[in-house]
């Protein structure tokens, strides 16, 4: 009976690759981003297509534990991104808009933008992808968007995972580079310690200079509704 609930949960996750499976599509993928809320640092978007083969059931134990990257823990995250990297039948690619381009086109475009970029690094093209939220107007293949995605999607939660340490990686670098501002931390999200950090120094290289407290207002520049993930 355990069994057969574990079976139950695995393919409940997959429905919605499933339902795309019986339309006669395969390169199925999800999508997910990393870094729209903080101050300072990329916005990092992630592809990933997991075997077809996992979809109907056949899902190693170890890779069950794939879920929204901010409900596990950052030793599962980079376990489970170092068992999807190395994984040959899974594809993976990822991608990412910098601050500055950021601040150029607004975080909802920088965010469009690294996902199509992450898309167009897979081959062959994909058929369909899942993207974690709302429905991305510019993005460059069919799409179904799932609200709470990364919950619901093995395909998301995997790309949520990839994007998550992927870019938490980039913001270690980052912490070298300009240590005063805690970095390593708070990967660049608006804590108390980052305000104050900011307060005392002003705004190193990498801050969203059209992000608050750096800019006064962002109103045009952060869309609310898309969270901070």
């Amino acid at each position: 009976m355990v069994r057969m609930a574990k079976q139950i949960k695995v393919l409940r996750r997959f429905r919605f690759e499933h339902a795309l499976l019986e339309k006669g599509l395969t390169r199925i993928c999800g999508v997910d981003e990393a870094g729209r809320g903080p101050l300072a640092g990329p916005v990092v978007a992630a592809a990933v297509i997991l075997p077809v083969e996992w979809i109907f059931g056949a899902m190693p134990k170890k890779f069950r534990k794939i879920n929204d990257s901010k409900q596990l823990t950052a030793k599962e995250r980079e376990n489970l991104f170092s068992d999807l990297t190395s994984h040959s039948a899974i594809h993976c690619a990822v991608a990412h808009v910098d601050e500055r381009m950021i601040d150029q086109i607004n975080i909802l475009q920088a965010t469009h933008r690294a996902m199509n970029f992450a898309l167009a690094q897979l081959s062959p093209v994909v058929e369909h992808a899942l993207v974690d939220g709302l429905r991305v107007k510019t993005l460059s293949c069919p799409q179904t968007a799932i609200v709470d995605g990364d919950c619901l999607s093995y395909s998301i939660a995997a790309a949520s995972i990839i994007a998550k340490v992927t870019r938490d990686r980039m913001m270690l670098k980052y912490h070298e580079l300009y240590p005063a501002y805690g970095f390593d931390e708070h990967k660049g999200y608006g804590t108390p310690g980052h305000f104050a950090a900011i307060k005392q120094h002003g705004p190193c290289a990498i801050h969203r200079m059209t992000f608050y407290p750096i800019r006064p207002t962002q109103t045009e520049f952060f869309d609310a509704s898309l969270g901070a993930d």
